[in-house]
């Protein structure tokens, strides 16, 4: 017996000093993205225990192809409710897959958000709600995907694209497209930041936008959606005329007087 028990105290030892040393290696492992965070409480109250214990047994991928193809099958059917709930079971158990991020927040800001809008049935104030909360939805969907993936040039570039298309915020987009370039170093982001800039009615933003076009002006870029845009902001900026570009202005297709980039 006082064997038994001098063993069981080894153990007992052996367990509490390794116990700090697996804890600290288990959370370098989440630190640098190779070992995902346990799933928590709430998700495990969504699947079932077979599924769930799939997830502890490093299934989450499969177990995520299948949400992800059942939330596929929710929107042939137009169940907006139950694709968002798929889409965050399926992002939850794959944080650091971005094709996914962007799917759900495109189904979000694009498609339920004007699927409500034209939705006959419904009153046009509800309509109205609909369209821009799902809106407002698909950018919390890319921030949360963000936080998992800050390098992620497809989600920052979805995200300038929403603030752009559907919410309007061109100094939002421009920050956007800006983080764009920094990850990607692609010259075009810092085109279409510009652009941006210039959508906006600060003075400050239009001198930062004609900053940015300028660098591609004089690195040789010649579009005539860029000059166009060059010379309305010195226009607006009353840039000296010394210091302007000498390029004549454009007579660009279908222009109804708004600085806008034609890509």
């Amino acid at each position: 017996m006082k064997r038994k028990l001098q063993s069981l105290a080894v153990l007992l030892i052996l367990g509490a000093v390794k116990l700090p040393v697996e804890q600290a290696a288990t959370q370098h492992l989440r630190a640098v993205g190779l070992l995902s965070a346990p799933l928590d409480l709430s998700l495990r109250e969504s699947f079932g225990q077979m599924s769930f214990a799939a997830a502890l047994g490093g299934l989450r991928s499969l177990i995520a192809s299948i949400t992800y193809l059942r939330a596929y099958h929710e929107w042939e059917h137009i169940n907006w409710g139950k694709v968002d709930s798929l889409f965050q079971l399926t992002t939850s158990l794959q944080p650091r897959y971005a094709n996914y991020w962007d799917e759900a927040a495109w189904h979000m800001a694009y498609n339920a958000a004007s699927s409500y809008l034209h939705n006959q049935e419904l009153n046009p104030a509800v309509r109205g709600k609909l369209y821009h909360d799902h809106i407002e939805r698909g950018v919390a969907i890319l921030n949360e995907g963000l936080r998992y993936l800050p390098n992620d040039a497809r989600l920052w570039n979805a995200l300038a694209e929403i603030y752009e298309r559907r919410v309007h915020d061109p100094k939002k987009a421009a920050e956007c497209y800006l983080e764009v370039h920094r990850i990607s170093k692609n010259p075009r982001y810092i085109r279409f930041a510009g652009y941006q800039y210039a959508q906006t009615s600060d003075p400050a933003l239009w001198r930062k936008g004609y900053e940015l076009l300028k660098v591609g002006y004089d690195n040789g870029q010649r579009t005539p959606s860029l000059i166009d845009v060059l010379k309305t902001l010195e226009e607006r900026l009353g840039i000296p005329l010394m210091q302007r570009i000498p390029d004549v202005r454009p007579k660009l297709q279908n222009r109804q007087g708004e600085v806008g980039p034609a890509r």
